[in-house]
């Protein structure tokens, strides 16, 4: 029997080739991509959702996230893929301090959610950052036309938006009595459950790209 953890890491592994390759792919395999992603994000928002007032927002909300995706994918590939890995290990540093150095809890929305948590979010979010911009894309501090201190701003802003995005979806699951947005991916549960940082991450990403980058 594969346990709950082993199902998660293989999942999120598989999940992040496909959406990786797809990423440097582009062109119409992207677009496809980011609007199956869209239709399942959008059918578990449905179901999770009751109020209509909130469903619209969450659609409009949705559209713009998915929006944001595309601009940002073929204007600008390498902030795009800044933008994701930063999304990517802010989760994956909040699961491993969480579940290693537990400690006080950060909320009652997310009884899962620690304070040791939130730091292993930033960490690992800003040593991929150094690794990222220092081993594999050397250019992209001269591309953006800003310095290491901004980048590390920005890396904090994103973590920081990711980790807000991961409890609000927590709070309307918690509304609902839920304790996942579906069941497509094994060992998280919905694909809500997977990008639900994202989701909020990459609009205000995009917003700081439009108006300051």
């Amino acid at each position: 029997m594969i346990s709950e953890l082993s199902k998660r890491i293989l999942t999120s592994f598989v999940l992040s080739c496909i959406s990786l390759f797809c990423i440097f792919k582009g062109s119409y395999l992207f677009i496809i991509f980011i609007f199956f992603i869209f239709c399942i994000s959008l059918f578990e928002w449905i179901n999770l959702c009751k109020n209509k007032i909130l469903l619209v927002f969450g659609l409009i909300f949705l559209i713009f996230s998915i929006v944001s995706s595309v601009i940002m994918r073929f204007e600008s590939f390498s902030f795009f893929l800044f933008v994701i890995l930063v999304s990517i290990f802010s989760d994956i540093g909040g699961y491993i301090f969480g579940k290693i150095f537990k400690g006080p809890k950060l909320t009652r929305i997310s009884p899962n959610k620690t304070y040791s948590g939130v730091f292993g979010s930033y960490c690992l979010s800003i040593c991929v950052v150094m690794i990222y911009i220092f081993f594999i894309d050397n250019l992209f501090l001269s591309n953006l036309n800003i310095n290491f201190q901004e980048v590390l701003l920005i890396t904090f802003i994103i973590s920081t938006i990711n980790q807000f995005g991961d409890l609000l979806i927590s709070f309307f699951k918690r509304l609902n009595n839920l304790k996942h947005t579906g069941k497509i991916l094994p060992g998280h549960g919905g694909l809500l459950d997977r990008i639900d940082g994202m989701i909020f991450a990459i609009p205000f990403s995009y917003l700081i790209h439009l108006l300051f980058l």
